[in-house]
């Protein structure tokens, strides 16, 4: 029997960003960044600044916190910055509540799909990590379509699990993922318990901006 919250809600497919919005990694990606490029002695960024790559592709991201690299560099960069992470990705953990919202998600028969700068190893490792596989309609990955705020990424998404634009909803913690949804012709949430500062979202036109999983949740439950 359907429900009033399916009968009127506006989205059909909602495309979350993975670290620093379901994935509690941000502390770890910003010092592994920071780390790595040391090791190939640039100049190392601020927490702010390695932050703000967040969401990116790695070598895009990469190219961005440490412009004083040079390129040659940038594969060894690359492989100090995966060592670093991989040593502490055990340490990770979903956000408090994540697991909550997805299976209500999945239960209002919402499609669920994640969009991100990870790689399809990394995510691929962290979904299994993590239980998580069977939750997801589909995933697409840095590495295996345009980077971020490209649209080619949503745009595979929707066409993969026959969405349109108009109801598509994308949540995520940096001016990359609202960005992309613009692109793309769709709907964002911003997420302030990330990477990127808050303030910066308005701009981007997101329809709500959640300051944790149960704010999102609540959101989502009156107007998804």
């Amino acid at each position: 029997m359907s429900t009033p919250a399916t009968e009127t809600r506006q989205f059909d497919l909602i495309a979350f960003d993975w670290d620093g919005t379901l994935f509690d990694s941000t502390a770890i990606i910003t010092r592994s960044i920071q780390l790595a490029v040391a090791d190939v002695g640039g100049t190392v960024p601020s927490d702010q600044d390695a932050a703000y790559v967040i969401g990116l592709g790695l070598m895009q991201a990469l190219a961005h916190a440490a412009p004083d690299v040079p390129k040659e560099r940038y594969p060894e960069l690359g492989e100090r910055y995966k060592l670093h992470y991989m040593r502490h990705q055990n340490d990770i953990s979903l956000f408090s509540g994540v697991l909550d919202l997805l299976a209500e998600l999945r239960s209002r028969h919402y499609l669920l799909a994640v969009a991100t700068g990870k790689s399809r190893r990394g995510l691929n490792e962290a979904l299994q990590a993590v239980e998580l596989r069977g939750l997801f309609d589909a995933t697409r990955t840095a590495d295996e379509t345009a980077g971020k705020p490209h649209p080619r990424m949503l745009h595979e998404l929707m066409t993969e699990l026959g969405a349109t634009p108009k109801r598509t909803l994308m949540v995520g913690d940096t001016t990359h993922d609202l960005q992309l949804a613009l692109n793309a012709g769709c709907a964002s949430v911003g997420v302030s318990y990330g990477a990127h500062e808050p303030s910066a979202f308005e701009a981007l036109n997101p329809r709500f901006i959640a300051h944790s999983v149960a704010d999102l949740r609540t959101w989502l439950q009156v107007n998804g």
